[in-house]
Order: C-alpha cells, then sequence, then structure tokens
C-alpha cells in the first residue's frame, strides 16, 4: 500500500491536528493511577471532549455515534495524539474491542441503549472473560448462566484479571449456558450491570504496586433476557470477534509499549551504551521486530481498508509486539542501571508491566498454536474434549491422567 497520505487523508490529519494543539492545554495527564476517582473522571471528561469532536469511535459507523472512517484514519488519529503527546480515551477495550462487537452481534435496541454512552466515557465497559481455570483455554469458562421461568437468568461464578472493573458500569461476559454439549457450543455472552446485586469487584495488586486487574465474583445475579448478546448458544463466535480485535490492539501498540523512537532515545543518551556492541546488537534486534509488527499492520490496514476483519494472524503481531516491548524495556534497564528502577521512571513500570500482556489476548502457546494450525496448516494439537459435553470432559481428563 502508499504509505503516504492522500490528499483526503492529509486533509483529516490536519484537521485533528488543529484539534489536539488548540485543546492540549486542557488535556489531563498522560499518568495517573485509575485507583484515584478524580483522575478517572478527568480522563472521562476528556473522552467525553474528543467524542463530541469526532475523535473517538472514528470507525464506527455514523448511526452510532461514529464517524464511518476507515482504518487508516483511525491509526492517523493515534498518531496525531501521540504527537501531541496527550491522553486517548479512556474506555479503550468498550470502543476498541466490545462496542464494534455490539455493533456487529447487538439487538438494535442494545446498540441504542449501550453505545452513546459508552463512545462519550459516560459508561465504561470491562471485558469479562477470563478465569482462574479458563484462561488460555477460553472455552472451559465455569461461571454458569441458569435460565429462569420468566426468562431472565441467574449468573454465578468468578473472573479474574478484569481491567477497569473497578469503575465500569457494564461488562460484556462470557458464560456457560450448556453444559451437556461440547464446550465451544454451550456458551453465550451477556451484558452485565457491574453494579447489580451479588456482583463483587477485588482488585489485584501487581508487582508495579499498582491494581490495574481485578477479580469478579457473581452470586445468583439476575440478568433480564434482553441481555443476551449474539443469541444463547452463541457465545464462542461472539467472544471471537472481541478476541480478534484485543489482539490487533495489543499487536498494533508499538507507539506505546517501546517504540523505536524512546528505546533509541533511551539509549543514545548515554555515551557508553553507544558504542557498546552488544548494546547496539540488541538494539538492532529490537528495532528490527518492532519494525516489522508496524509493517505487519500496515498489511493488516489494507485488509481492514478492503472490509476484511482480523485473522488468526492477527495473534503474530501480539506475540512479537510483546516480546519485543518485554526486550527493549529490559534493555533500557540495562543500560540505565539503578535509576530506570526509581518509581518516577517509566521504564520501571514498563519493566514490571509489560511481562503480563504475554497473557492478555491469549497467551503465546496458544497463539502460536492457533498460527500453525489455521495459517500455516500444520497438524492440530490432541485434544482429548473434541464432541465430548462439557459436563463430561472432567472424567475423561481423570480417566486419561489414570491410564
Amino acid at each position: 500500500m502508499d504509505l503516504n497520505d492522500t490528499p483526503e487523508q492529509a486533509a483529516y490529519r490536519q484537521k485533528v491536528r488543529e484539534w489536539l494543539e488548540a485543546n492540549r492545554q486542557s488535556a489531563p495527564s498522560k499518568s495517573g493511577s485509575y485507583e484515584d476517582p478524580r483522575y478517572v473522571d478527568a480522563r472521562r471528561a476528556w473522552q467525553r471532549r474528543l467524542a463530541e469532536a469526532g475523535l473517538a469511535g472514528v470507525t464506527w459507523p455514523r448511526e452510532y455515534g461514529g464517524q464511518g472512517l476507515g482504518p487508516i484514519e483511525q491509526v492517523t488519529l493515534n498518531q496525531e495524539i501521540s504527537r501531541a503527546d496527550v491522553p486517548g480515551i479512556l474506555d479503550v477495550i468498550g470502543i476498541g474491542m466490545l462496542g464494534p462487537c455490539l455493533i456487529a452481534h447487538g439487538s438494535e435496541e442494545q446498540k441504542a441503549r449501550y453505545l452513546g454512552p459508552m463512545l462519550h466515557g459516560d459508561e465504561v465497559w470491562c471485558q469479562l472473560f477470563s478465569e482462574p481455570a479458563a484462561g488460555s483455554d477460553l472455552a472451559a469458562v465455569q461461571t454458569r448462566a441458569r435460565p429462569q421461568e420468566d426468562g431472565s437468568w441467574l449468573l454465578s461464578g468468578q473472573k479474574v484479571w478484569t481491567t477497569n472493573a473497578q469503575f465500569a458500569a457494564y461488562g460484556l461476559l462470557l458464560a456457560r449456558t450448556d453444559p451437556d454439549v461440547p464446550k465451544h457450543k454451550g456458551l453465550t455472552m451477556f451484558v452485565v450491570p457491574m453494579d447489580a446485586r451479588g456482583v463483587v469487584v477485588r482488585g489485584l495488586r501487581q508487582i508495579s504496586g499498582e491494581a490495574e486487574f481485578n477479580e469478579v465474583f457473581f452470586d445468583d445475579v439476575r440478568l433480564d433476557a434482553d441481555t443476551v448478546v449474539g443469541g444463547v448458544g452463541n457465545g464462542w463466535g461472539t467472544a471471537l470477534t472481541v478476541l480478534m480485535f484485543e489482539r490487533l490492539t495489543i499487536g498494533f501498540g508499538s507507539e506505546t509499549y517501546g517504540s523505536p523512537s524512546r528505546l533509541s532515545a533511551a539509549i543514545g543518551a548515554d555515551p557508553d551504551a553507544r558504542g557498546d556492541l552488544v548494546v547496539r546488537r540488541r538494539l538492532g534486534e529490537i528495532v528490527g521486530e518492532l519494525l516489522a509488527v508496524r509493517f505487519n499492520g500496515y498489511r493488516a490496514l489494507t485488509a481492514l481498508s478492503r472490509g476484511q476483519i482480523p485473522g488468526p494472524e492477527a495473534g503474530l503481531a501480539k506475540v512479537t509486539m510483546v516480546n519485543a516491548a518485554i526486550a527493549a524495556a529490559d534493555l533500557a534497564t540495562d543500560v540505565i542501571g539503578p535509576d530506570a528502577l526509581a518509581e518516577s521512571n517509566r521504564w520501571s513500570y514498563l519493566t514490571s508491566f509489560l511481562p503480563g500482556l504475554k497473557s492478555a489476548g491469549g497467551t503465546e502457546q496458544i497463539l502460536r498454536n492457533t498460527i500453525g494450525e489455521r495459517v500455516l496448516g500444520l497438524p492440530p494439537e490432541p485434544r482429548l474434549d473434541k464432541g465430548i459435553p462439557f459436563s463430561e470432559l472432567r472424567a475423561r481428563e481423570k480417566e486419561a491422567s489414570v491410564s
């Protein structure tokens, strides 16, 4: 594809740049604690201003509050936000992953009710997928939703590693509604009000000192019939839409997680490091990986601009991006020395935070299996669960381990 802006794209870039320049002085800080309600409120207000200026949800259809533009414009917007050194939207998960899922699979009533407040930051969303026994193998979720005579559902179970649950208004949750069919078939997606009776959110303190993730418990939470998204039993297909957008988002994150320019600046500040052959070799390898992710992203943009959705190959960008970013943080820390571990140093935070992204959006091992099977056409891994009702899996697995 031609990487130069067309006249229309150049005009859009200029429009975005002018708005950001005119409003950057009133933008909140890019760094802050999501445990601080004042900071969260400031980020909500900033997202609302971006949305009112047409700079949030730019790829969403116009009828749902978006701009109806393409992925090129979204990338242009991201570049200009980075250039202006201001924060982007608060609810990246909602607008980037869950909103597109509701647009693709939700009812018209759900779209009318939820998308507007989501876009403007009035209602933040969280993704309720992972569980203690269902991380890499997401289809193994055990959180149960039982149908009631009046058409409602009774939800019980636990989710973990849930970002933004502490201040989210709603969550998109994957639950098991039929244990007597194979595990991928008995799942359903629900919209869950996070203030509903029986929902308990507890923060998970990380090595960085922050509690950016949460565990969420559901004790007989009653959900109305109209909270089902995508139809009963169709939860796996609905979840895949979210996962594809999640992996694409992480894979495009080079400007946030150890970009070549920021890494080179950190290394170049040390005159001894500039002449160290080992450092230069490590730097070259990392920059090469980051540039590969960038150009692979351009290829994905081409596909998106032609109306195609992200495929399993997006997982390769996620794997490469996260590993390169971890290596970048490690290299910067090695060069800077003990000062890199100071609380105020950005590299200190990244060194402790980035390894967790190996699990976000699917672990590296699962993604490599997916890429091998669905992209390279390699033989699939042996599976004990294929065609077996979920309710019988534990007994089958116990028999296999004994034998």
